[in-house]
């Protein structure tokens, strides 16, 4: 069996059909940007994009995703150096969002989903697809600022 990460054709040894997609990503395939954070779907830390849609890498298996494309958060920009960042993850450094960090590449996965099929979102719209996605350091309003930041282009938002 072969899935596609971030846009690579990778085979899978039949004997990790069943495994975690969450642990082949990070033990087999070597993309640690997907963290393991509540292992049962609750915090978000593990979203991944599977055909554009998020979902968490912690509650499928590698043959769930057997013919779909997975993206993970290293994925977004493409591995080069000189890669442009996605504008999410602009708007995440300009808004200075992550504290520890830990929780930043599934806040920012299911951001970019909301923005895909929302590029203008309301603050309920966002607060709502946001609600799934746990940050234990409280940087919620500045997730907020940069997720209007980046369905506005990148314009400064009001701190206010």
């Amino acid at each position: 069996m072969e899935i596609a990460i971030n846009g690579k054709a990778v085979a899978v040894p039949e004997r990790l059909n069943d495994v975690v997609l969450l642990d082949f990503l990070r033990d087999f395939v070597g993309l640690k940007g997907t963290k393991f954070g509540c292992g049962i779907g609750l915090c978000g830390a593990c979203t991944v994009h599977v055909d554009g849609i998020a979902d968490r890498s912690c509650q499928l298996s590698v043959a769930d995703v057997a013919g779909q494309e997975v993206t993970t958060i290293e994925g977004l920009s493409g591995a080069a150096p000189d890669s442009v960042l996605h504008p999410v993850q602009q708007a995440w450094i300009d808004e200075s969002v992550p504290q520890c960090g830990y929780c930043q590449g599934g806040q920012i996965m299911t951001a970019v989903a909301l923005l895909r099929d929302n590029p203008d979102p309301t603050e309920e719209e966002i607060r709502d697809e946001m609600s799934g996605n746990l940050c234990r350091c409280g940087t919620y309003p500045r997730i907020h600022r940069a997720i209007v930041r980046a369905a506005k282009g990148g314009q400064d938002v009001s701190r206010g």
